[in-house]
């Protein structure tokens, strides 16, 4: 009885740079610092590496103002402030002036997110309670909204929780 052999991955041809780049791409938008780090996790030669991304930029398989833009959006969509976005943004690598550019194109109204935030984790009702208050307030500060949207969002369901209690 002959005994089968299990295939390993060391008996499959190594995909080259380019190709496992590509595959990672095909899957979602990746920035030019991940794809990298990813690569060189892999074992990939340096060379290699920048070879494989400068072609998949020239051929605008991988860009990172795509990719700026889509994670944007999606933090947007999740309910996510400026500040939570711009840190992210940054260890991916993207220049200051490119965030800000793309935080101000985004025209996103920031109060009105951060209360619909506010209102689907604790509901419609405001708190006069100050310790509700502050905890609704670290909640958003958590979430990456800066601290005047953070004081305007809560002062105003003060405002309307005073205005119930009338």
């Amino acid at each position: 009885m002959t005994r089968r052999r299990n295939r390993t991955e060391d008996d499959a041809p190594r995909r080259s740079a380019y190709d496992r780049a590509l595959e990672m791409l095909s899957r979602r938008e990746h920035s030019q610092r991940e794809l990298r780090a990813r690569l060189d996790r892999s074992g990939y030669d340096e060379a290699d590496a920048d070879a494989a991304l400068a072609r998949l930029q020239d051929q605008h398989y991988q860009s990172d103002e795509r990719f700026a833009e889509m994670l944007l959006r999606s933090r947007i969509a999740r309910g996510y402030g400026p500040c939570r976005i711009r840190a992210e943004l940054a260890t991916h690598g993207m220049p200051a002036a490119t965030i800000r550019r793309l935080l101000a194109v985004a025209a996103t109204d920031w109060q009105t997110l951060a209360t619909a935030q506010l209102r689907r984790q604790f509901g419609v009702a405001g708190s006069r309670i100050p310790a509700e208050r502050a905890r609704r307030a670290q909640y958003l500060l958590r979430r990456g909204f800066d601290a005047s949207t953070v004081r305007s969002v809560t002062h105003a369901e003060l405002d309307e929780a005073t205005d119930d209690a009338d």
